[in-house]
């Protein structure tokens, strides 16, 4: 029998069109769990769907994935209806999904939201226990796997904007089983050393593959880390729960590394900005204090100082004769007030003066005298008091009242008899 080669692109093809035209598998409805999720920049979605036995590649295109009422997440259960196909380029068979609804979420993901609430309970994400990132760091370590492209974005990022920056590795496995312990040891030990920051972190990966940063004890460690710590854990999308516990998040592990240090490009335009801000402002001062100088320099002071002298000496002489004549003028009208009150009539005529004051002091006594009560009793007047109030009027007595009568010689008690 003769043998018919065929090209790989025929195969995949035949292959396509035996899936294509196979009724069982043009309407199939699945449910499983999301991982290894990504969003393209034009709408299609592509992840995995898994269940514990086994997994398929998925694909969603932009005109269905616009009509999912929530957003697709790794770890998220869902319920799918699609249609199984070969993509003939990698001869991989996957469903392309044209409906997908939530089946709740996965067991992973809810671990992860019962520990990360959890661990906001107990304030290990509160803002008030961060570290302050310091601005000039001389010397940053880096916690994560010593091989693959995250630290070498690190160490490169570094070296390009901070060339005078050490970095320190602490090689640690990133996932697996062992992870989460290895991670802690290492964060433990770079605490050990004089560090100013500490960057941990991995590049991307499935929620399986970032979980080492999802466990407990990594979280204490860097939460208990005397070293202010970036976390960089996957892309700008993958959160963790390192990353809420770290004093920064970074979205990917070479943006931590340009959170972690400035640019000495930028720092050079800087330090030139404020040179020249200083040159000037020291030439404008020296400027300033040559043309006060040179003003004073003409002033009519320094060329004429005993002219000066002479301005305040005539001043000086000026307020003496001025005082002098005050004080001359002063005794004279003293003297003058002095001789004027020997000539007055009073001193000459004291007696008058006392008889003058000796009749106002009689015409006093006179006033007072008729003021006198006991003058009026004596006219025939008398004062009726009851409980030693005086009685006014009729209306402060009552029949059977005892009251006193005051008269000019006496006094003596009566009984009231009648009121009218």
């Amino acid at each position: 029998m003769e043998k018919r080669y065929i090209t790989v692109g025929t195969l995949n093809r035949y292959l396509k069109h035996q899936f294509d035209t196979d009724p069982n598998i043009q309407k199939v409805f699945l449910k499983g769990e999301i991982s290894n999720f990504k969003g393209h920049t034009r709408g299609h979605l592509y992840f995995t769907l898994k269940d514990e036995e086994s997994r398929i590649n998925a694909v969603m295109f932009q005109t269905y994935a616009n009509k999912l009422t929530f957003t697709p997440e790794d770890g998220m259960k869902v319920l799918v209806e699609g249609r199984v196909s070969i993509y003939p380029a990698t001869g991989a068979y996957q469903i392309y999904i044209e409906d997908m609804q939530n089946d709740g979420l996965g067991n992973l993901y809810l671990k992860y939201e019962a520990l990360k609430k959890e661990l906001a309970a107990k304030g290990l994400f509160d803002e008030s226990h961060k570290q302050k990132i310091p601005k000039y760091p001389t010397k940053i370590g880096v916690v994560t796997a010593p091989t693959g492209a995250a630290i070498k974005d690190i160490l490169s990022t570094i070296k390009r904007r901070y060339p005078i920056c050490e970095t320190l590795l602490f090689p640690c496995l990133v996932q697996g089983e062992l992870a989460k312990d290895d991670i802690v040891r290492q964060i433990n030990k770079a605490n050990e050393y004089d560090l100013d920051l500490l960057i941990v972190g991995r590049g991307g990966g499935s929620i399986e593959d970032l979980w080492a940063f999802n466990e407990e004890c990594v979280a204490n460690a860097i939460y208990n880390s005397r070293i202010p710590i970036i976390s960089a854990v996957g892309h700008e999308i993958d959160f963790t729960i390192a990353d809420f516990v770290a004093d920064l998040r970074a979205p990917t592990p070479t943006g931590a590394a340009e959170m972690a240090v400035p640019n000495i490009t930028d720092l050079n335009i800087l330090l030139k900005q404020y040179n020249l801000r200083l040159t000037n402002n020291i030439t404008s001062k020296l400027d300033y204090y040559n043309d006060k100088l040179n003003r004073l320099k003409k002033s009519y002071v320094l060329e004429n100082p005993r002219a000066i002298y002479e301005i305040k000496e005539e001043r000086l002489s000026n307020l003496i004769t001025y005082f002098n004549n005050y004080i001359t003028k002063l005794l004279e009208l003293k003297q003058t007030k002095y001789k004027h009150l020997q000539e007055s009539y009073i001193l000459n005529h004291p007696e008058d003066l006392f008889i003058n004051e000796q009749n106002k002091y009689n015409l006093y006594i006179n006033k007072l005298e008729l003021l006198n009560p006991l003058n009026i009793l004596s006219k025939g007047y008398s004062v009726v008091t009851k409980d030693d109030k005086i009685i006014k009027n009729t209306k402060d007595i009552k029949v059977n009242d005892k009251i006193n009568i005051k008269l000019s010689d006496g006094s003596f008690e009566a009984k009231v008899e009648k009121v009218g």
